[in-house]
């Protein structure tokens, strides 16, 4: 009977996500909210597979634009969307929301809340299984209007300057279809994030090992191909600090194939330096011709 009358009473949210050949998860994810928010908005990046498709024949709101960088289309996103709604919900393809995350935001939505915007955790799934880890506390729902992102290559983050409160529960974190796609979606965020370290671009946040948890995370970052034993010591924190030792196998695998995703960057990284030329995204980013169904963007 509660999840009856959450669905009859649309809560005051626009779902926004951002898709580029999100075929395989789309149609999902739209279901997952569809019911439960007032409005979903998609920002697609000229896809090739049946994913503007997917969004017509469900009855959710699809507009097109050439993709630059997450921080750029993000904050065209606040400026740009007719979002009418007193709360804007980032949400991402591959990405569930849980019944107790519903719920808390049906409260949050229903009080008067002092708070600008909201966080999350995430629980994340690899090889078709859950893992008992968490990425924690990431901002995802925010009064409409009153944030921005930074304007970066990758690893996008929100800035407000309100305060943050915390939504119980975690949303479900599928990321990849099987490891075939993995391996496509890490090549190319990888080059992306040579890319980034060769042409010295900005990081989420500024590095400061003294200061929030994001900017001692950047910190890290920034110094980490400098550090010995780096690839042992993060697998090391992968398995045991982050607890992957938890979910077994699959933790062992998840925690070594985090590892690989590191040398990735660095190997392009060197290469950039070797060959004095910037890698090439991955051909399966490649994008389509604006779809003559939709309205298109510049």
């Amino acid at each position: 009977m509660k999840n009856q009358a959450l669905s009859m009473n649309k809560l005051p949210i626009t779902v926004v996500m951002l898709t580029l050949n999100e075929e395989f998860h789309l149609g999902d994810a739209i279901d997952n909210v569809k019911d439960w928010a007032e409005e979903i908005i998609i920002i697609d990046s000229l896809s090739t597979d049946r994913t503007v498709d997917i969004a017509l024949d469900k009855g959710v709101k699809i507009i097109q634009r050439a993709f630059t960088n997450f921080g750029d289309q993000w904050n065209f996103a606040l400026k740009n969307l007719p979002i009418k709604t007193k709360w804007t919900l980032k949400m991402d393809p591959d990405e569930r929301l849980t019944e107790e995350v519903k719920r808390d935001i049906a409260r949050i939505c229903k009080q008067n809340e002092a708070f600008t915007a909201y966080e999350v955790s995430f629980r994340l799934w690899f090889m078709g299984k859950p893992l008992k880890v968490r990425l924690k506390n990431i901002v995802r729902l925010w009064q409409t209007g009153k944030v921005t992102f930074t304007e970066v290559l990758v690893n996008e983050h929100i800035e407000t300057e309100g305060d943050v409160g915390k939504i119980k529960g975690f949303i479900e974190h599928y990321d990849i279809r099987d490891m075939h796609q993995w391996v496509e979606k890490q090549n190319v965020y990888t080059t992306m994030e040579a890319i980034r370290i060769l042409n010295k671009l900005s990081l989420a946040a500024k590095p400061n090992f003294f200061g929030s948890r994001r900017e001692r995370t950047m910190f890290i970052k920034k110094i980490f191909y400098q550090i010995p034993f780096r690839y042992q010591l993060l697998w090391l924190h992968r398995f045991f600090v982050r607890g992957a030792w938890r979910s077994g196998s699959n933790g062992f695998y998840w925690a070594s194939a985090r590892v690989i995703v590191a040398k990735m960057v660095e190997y392009k990284y060197k290469e950039g330096l070797i060959t004095g030329r910037l890698p090439e995204v991955a051909s399966s980013n490649k994008t389509g011709k604006p779809d003559i169904r939709v309205e298109y963007y510049d």
